[in-house]
C-alpha cells in the first residue's frame, strides 16, 4: 500500500499548538491507552527535545518520535516515545520514522551514539536499525525495556 505522508522534524518552541496537542494525543491513545499503562507522559522533556512526526492525507498524526539533545535523558541524543498509531500501523511508517529520526541525530550530533530505552519486544525491529543491547532488562512504567545503543556512523 503506498502511503502519503507529511513528515515534520520540529524543535519544541516552532510546534504549533494544534501540532503538539495531536501530538500528546496520539502519545496518550498508545501508551496510556492501547497499553493500558497510566503514567506521566508530560515528563519535562519535550521542551529540550526535537519533535519527529507524520500526517497521514486527512492531517492525523500516524506515526511520531522525540529526539532528546545529548544529557537530557542520556548522556548520547536518545529517541524515545516512538509510536505508530492503530491507523498506520503495517504501512513500514516505524522504520521510516526512526530512519529520519536517526539521520537528523546524525546531521546535529555528528559522532555521537545514540542510545534508546526500547520495549523489550521490540529489540529485533530495533537491532535491525543497527542498534545493540546493552542492558539486563529493566522495568519502566511495568513494561520490560532494554537499553540499546547505536554505535555512531563513521
Amino acid at each position: 500500500m503506498s502511503v502519503d505522508i507529511q513528515w515534520k522534524l520540529v524543535p519544541f518552541e516552532h510546534l504549533s499548538l494544534d501540532d503538539l496537542y495531536d501530538v500528546i494525543q496520539a502519545r496518550l491513545e498508545v501508551f496510556v491507552v492501547e497499553q493500558d499503562c497510566p503514567y506521566q507522559d508530560v515528563d519535562g522533556r519535550d521542551k529540550a527535545s526535537i519533535h519527529v512526526f507524520g500526517r497521514d492525507q486527512e492531517g492525523e498524526i500516524v506515526a511520531y518520535a522525540r529526539i532528546t539533545k545529548p544529557g537530557v535523558r542520556f548522556a548520547e541524543p536518545s529517541i524515545g516515545r516512538v509510536i505508530t498509531t492503530r491507523k498506520g500501523r503495517g504501512q513500514g511508517l516505524g522504520r521510516t520514522l526512526m530512519e529520519r529520526a536517526i539521520e537528523a541525530i546524525e546531521q546535529d550530533f555528528p559522532g555521537e551514539p545514540i542510545r534508546i530505552s526500547a520495549q523489550q519486544y521490540l529489540e529485533k525491529f530495533y537491532g535491525s536499525l543497527g542498534f545493540q543491547t546493552v542492558s539486563e532488562p529493566y522495568l519502566e512504567d511495568n513494561i520490560p525495556h532494554l537499553e540499546m545503543v547505536r554505535s555512531a556512523e563513521k
